[in-house]
């Protein structure tokens, strides 16, 4: 980790940055970095830059910021991570964040707000307004910034054949036997079988050799193998789900369905639809709008924001009105 020394300039505005340099930033786009560093330190009365090689350092610059207002250089990860650690350490009532996006994942950022612009993000910072938002905090403390959604993306697009798998698990292969007979014999063909190279066994071989049709059967088995059953995607496909907002059952276990979302949406709330399985006519979205949701059922692996979690049995996430700030464009 490195600590650029601190820049003192007057300004006028009265604001102490502390600008951390998120590690996947550095890496991804160096040159829109060191444009919004050098926007900051002109602009800002007083600028300390940190560069933290990993998260556990990243949390400890944002506990020592003092005074200072906290400026982020990154992506979505990363302001998700400074959120959450606000949050735990209880302090975004009080925090206004900046952030300058930076990185591979972006589309957070701008569902907020954000310039994505290098330069027009860091003239938010210095000459923006802070607006309170609403966040989600689940029942494990998670913060959720945008939307959840119950299943998650599949790994791989959907109507792809089980053959196109991702690398990582790969079809097992059944490892290769040398010939059982002459080239140009079929596999259940055997050494010695005088009609092998067309296919047929003699009736004097099958004498000879009395284990010899048990065998074949067996050979026929293995150079034939039964086709691979479909491979079933982790998270894909309907699931049988509870689904309550504010204590009223929208969705029922006895109902398939095929996904839940929740958005934001009218402040301090959450918009809430699930899409139930179609048989026959296609069926309508179920909407409903509340401040506490909850899901229940089997278990099942969900989307918030950048994040896949899970899987659980059951979650609840509670709209917290305008629980923290971010710097934004004035209107």
């Amino acid at each position: 980790m490195a600590e650029v020394a601190t820049s003192a300039r007057s300004s006028a505005t009265p604001d102490q940055l502390l600008v951390v340099i998120d590690p996947v930033a550095r890496r991804t786009d160096g040159e829109s970095v060191r444009i919004a560093k050098d926007v900051l330190r002109a602009g800002a009365a007083h600028t300390k830059v940190c560069l933290p090689d990993d998260p556990e350092e990243f949390a400890r610059m944002l506990e020592r910021r003092g005074s200072r207002r906290p400026v982020v250089i990154g992506d979505d990860r990363s302001l998700l991570r400074t959120v959450a650690l606000l949050h735990r350490g209880r302090e975004l009532a009080g925090c206004a964040l900046s952030l300058v996006p930076v990185g591979p994942e972006l589309e957070l950022c701008r569902s907020l707000g954000v310039p994505s612009g290098a330069v027009a993000a860091a003239r938010a910072v210095l000459d923006g307004v802070e607006r309170r938002l609403d966040l989600m905090v689940d029942d494990s403390d998670g913060v959720v910034l945008g939307a959840v959604g119950i299943p998650p993306l599949p790994p791989r697009a959907a109507g792809s054949s089980p053959a196109q798998r991702s690398p990582r698990s790969p079809r097992p292969q059944r490892p290769s036997r040398p010939p059982l007979a002459s080239p140009g014999s079929p596999p259940w063909a055997l050494p010695g079988d005088a009609g092998a190279a067309d296919g047929r066994t003699s009736d004097g071989a099958a004498a000879r050799l009395p284990w010899l049709r048990t065998c074949q059967s067996f050979v026929r088995t293995l150079a034939h193998p039964r086709p691979a059953r479909g491979v079933s995607v982790p998270g894909g496909g309907p699931a049988r789900l509870r689904v309550e907002v504010d204590g009223v059952t929208l969705v029922d276990l006895d109902q398939p369905v095929e996904g839940v979302s929740l958005t934001p949406g009218a402040p301090g709330t959450a918009e809430v639809e699930v899409r139930p399985v179609s048989v026959g006519a296609a069926a309508s979205p179920l909407t409903a709008r509340g401040r506490t949701v909850t899901v229940s059922g089997a278990h099942f692996r969900y989307r918030a924001d950048a994040v896949e979690s899970g899987p659980v049995g059951t979650r609840t996430w509670t709209v917290r009105e305008g629980a923290w700030g971010l710097t934004l464009p004035a209107r």
